[in-house]
């Protein structure tokens, strides 16, 4: 067994570890990697050819949270773990998203890398690792790799940028991002802010730069020392050079000319559709010696072929002429038209387009009991803002049916949660859910569906801190050359045939939310400067187009909004509004219509009262203030008789709370019995709270106080009590105690 373990420093001088050679020895690369108590085990393995026709890369990340790691059971009946979260889902993607331009673009066998958390003490962060470790394991393997990368978290915490904070920094923290980069290279950034300014964000990045270069290097001497420094051989694909020498000539000119039209998006896709099919039938009827297998052979080839060709013409209009496929310059924003309140009922509603980009947003306000429960392996925690994203096929034209929301539609989502999470205020009693339907699709519909929450959050009322706009920017440069072209709100194809995506969302104080792709060799922070300088111009005018429509919240909720009331009780009486089994909270909504839940949190209990109508919320919390509030002296109050003793009887004053209505103070006059007063239980009776016994705490209460004297009364002298409790003396003739033994003193003078 030859195990090799190697370790970098952290900032901090904390650790991390790599090892590989001990387990999981027959996958192409295996590493452990521990930090602390946190270890992940990181995997990856590859086919030994590329399935015949595949022209992309097909590496899928797999990460996965063991409950073990934290010696938890697995929710649900089955009790073991199922398919994956939306929080592995989102780590996956963060490591494909770095990993995957780093393959060689002719190297097409499919690729798997899984990595496990086999366990953690919640302190440190695992996500932070998951690149690293993935990466590690590439480096073991000879899967060809152009270069090695890592990942790591920046959080800014009372000013300084800490690198991979535990969870408990984190709450001070008001940046947090996940950076991937080679030694030299950004290659991916998500994360958010508290509207922190641009030079923050360069910073942090700056930061995550230096931390990952040693942990490169790592990797780099691992490689070597296992000899898989050398990558195997492959041969994945066909190329005919003379097609594609003979694609180019004859078909640049036509998509430069199909660009320079700035035809809308389906007719420029049919034009370009229309000259790569023309080529093609007049190549047939050139090549009738070929078979229809090798003919079929040579359609594949064209068609990567003609989409190098697509992206040359595309990237030469925009960097020789400034040109765009839609005919903007390259820091225009498309038009933009918005809507408020087009549906009826839903709490809140709009609509956001921007060029051929469509967002149907919504708004839904809940009480408490629809708070969503994140509950994995690591993290347990309520959320009380939700943003679901939802991508049709018809957006796009497609005709296929629409399954469950694929690792996409959960990314994208999360991107525009974390947007605009930080602008719901704390005090917020509802919870809120937002889903934004892409209507139409033609570039960037994460960031419409942050602007189209917006315009819905204020629809709804939500009385948010700040509208927050987001814009996607693009980048156009060629290797070998000082030109280069920073697109503003960039089209699907300039997406797609372009060298980053860099989204941000911000508010007029500063960045909410981030995510870049970078898919060239080398981008320095100037570049990345001039980018986020261009992109706050966009969302600006982005913005003021937004405000046109709508500027501030509503300030009234639309009708059917379920109405709630938010005020806390003192701890003591979280029990007593309950009750035993929860006897007394049930059956208080069911008498008011309304629904209450409770949580305990900083010494106090937080209620929340929902209803339909303010009515039943005024009663709900008449009950709960009558249950929490302490009876004073002198007060008087509507009580109900709940017991009859012989002496008397037991009075409810306030819910839970009884007190003793003594005989004699239930009438002037002498009475025998208390139901020759006519008093019986379930009656109801104004009594008056004489005093509460300092030590007992027990209630006396009067009846007959509130009633007018009879004239003439005389009170009835009372018997005086004894000062000092003395006893009554005996009787005579009654017998003496007699003296008690000490049978102790007896022994000893028997002895004596």
């Amino acid at each position: 067994m030859n195990v090799i373990t190697k370790t970098v420093q952290l900032p901090d001088g904390r650790t991390i570890s790599i090892e590989t050679g001990k387990v999981a020895k027959q996958a192409d690369g295996a590493v452990v990697l521990r930090m602390n108590n946190t270890v992940l085990l990181a995997t990856v393995t590859a086919a030994k050819e590329a399935v015949p026709g595949t022209d992309f890369m097909p590496v899928t990340v797999d990460y996965r949270e063991k409950y073990y790691a934290t010696g938890r059971f697995p929710g649900g009946f089955t009790k073991r773990e199922s398919k994956a979260s939306d929080e592995e889902i989102l780590v996956s993607r963060l490591v494909d998203r770095a990993l995957r331009p780093l393959f060689p673009s002719d190297f097409h066998c499919e690729v798997f890398v899984q990595i496990w958390l086999l366990s953690s003490d919640g302190k440190d962060q695992p996500d932070a690792l998951a690149g690293f470790a993935a990466s590690a394991a590439m480096a073991c393997s000879t899967i060809p790799f152009e270069h090695t990368i890592s990942e790591c978290r920046v959080a800014r915490i009372n000013g300084e940028y800490v690198i991979n904070p535990t969870f408990d920094q984190m709450k001070d923290a008001d940046l947090d991002i996940m950076v991937g980069c080679t030694k030299d290279n950004l290659m991916m950034v998500e994360g958010e802010m508290s509207e922190v300014s641009e030079q923050d964000l360069i910073g942090a990045l700056k930061a995550a730069q230096e931390a990952i270069k040693p942990m490169c290097d790592l990797q780099d001497e691992l490689a070597k020392e296992l000899g898989t420094n050398v990558k195997r051989e492959y041969n994945d694909e066909i190329n005919d050079e003379d097609l594609r020498k003979q694609i180019h000539a004859e078909l640049y000119q036509p998509a430069y000319d199909i660009i320079h039209q700035t035809l809308p998006k389906q007719e420029r896709n049919d034009a370009f559709d229309k000259t790569i099919a023309d080529f093609l039938e007049k190549y047939d009827a050139a090549h009738t010696d070929l078979s229809e297998e090798e003919l079929e052979e040579k359609h594949a080839e064209a068609g990567r072929y003609w989409g190098d060709t697509m992206r040359d013409a595309m990237r030469r209009c925009i960097l020789d002429e400034g040109l765009r496929m839609d005919g903007r310059k390259t820091d225009e924003v498309r038009p933009i038209w918005c809507e408020v309140s087009p549906l009826p009922m839903p709490h809140g509603s709009a609509y956001f387009q921007r060029g051929e980009t469509m967002s149907l947003a919504t708004v839904t306000l809940g009480t408490k009991l629809d708070e969503k429960l994140v509950d994995g392996a690591v993290t347990r925690a309520y959320q009380r803002f939700l943003l679901h994203y939802n991508f049709p096929p018809f957006s796009t034209g497609e005709a296929k049916s629409q399954r469950g929301p694929g690792r996409r539609e959960i990314g994208h989502g999360h991107l525009a949660w974390r947007a605009l999470k930080g602008q719901i205020p704390e005090g917020f009693p509802y919870t809120v859910r937002v889903v934004s339907d892409i209507l139409e699709s033609n570039g960037s519909s994460s960031m419409a569906s942050v602007c189209g929450g917006t315009l819905a959050l204020m629809d709804a009322g939500v009385p948010i801190k700040n509208p927050v706009a987001g814009i996607a920017m693009g980048l156009i440069h060629n290797p070998g050359e000082d030109k280069f072209a920073i697109l503003s709100d960039i089209l699907g194809d300039e997406d797609h045939l372009g060298d980053m995506d860099f989204k941000t969302t911000g508010t007029k104080n500063g960045l909410t939310a981030t995510q870049m792709d970078i898919k060239c060799d080398g981008l320095s922070f100037e570049v990345i400067e001039r980018a986020l300088m261009q992109a706050k111009a966009g969302r600006e005018h982005i913005m003021a187009e937004m405000m046109k429509t709508i500027s501030e919240p509503r300030a009234e909720m639309k009708p059917q909004v379920p109405r709630i009331e938010a005020f806390d009780i003192p701890k003591e009486f979280i029990g007593a509004v309950i009750g035993p089994g929860g006897k007394i909270i049930q059956q208080m909504q069911e008498d008011t219509g309304s629904t209450i839940t409770i949580d305990e949190a900083d010494g106090v209990g937080h209620v929340q009262v929902s209803a339909p109508n303010k009515e039943s919320i005024d009663a709900a919390i008449q009950k709960i203030r009558a249950i929490v509030a302490i009876p004073e002296v002198g007060e008087v109050y509507d009580g109900v008789v709940k017991s009859v003793m012989p002496y008397g009887c037991f009075v409810e004053i306030m819910p839970g709370k009884e007190g003793l209505l003594h005989i004699s103070e239930i009438a002037w006059k002498r009475l025998e019995t208390v139901e020759e007063a006519g008093i019986k239980e379930g009656d109801h009776i104004q009594v008056k709270l004489l005093e509460i016994d300092p030590k007992t705490g027990k209630y006396k209460l009067s009846h007959r106080v509130l009633v007018e004297k009879p004239e003439g009364y005389v009170e009835r002298e009372r018997r005086p009590r004894r000062e000092g409790g003395e006893r009554r003396p005996r009787r005579e003739g009654g017998r003496e105690r007699q003296p008690r033994h000490n049978n102790h003193q007896e022994n000893n003078e028997a002895a004596e």
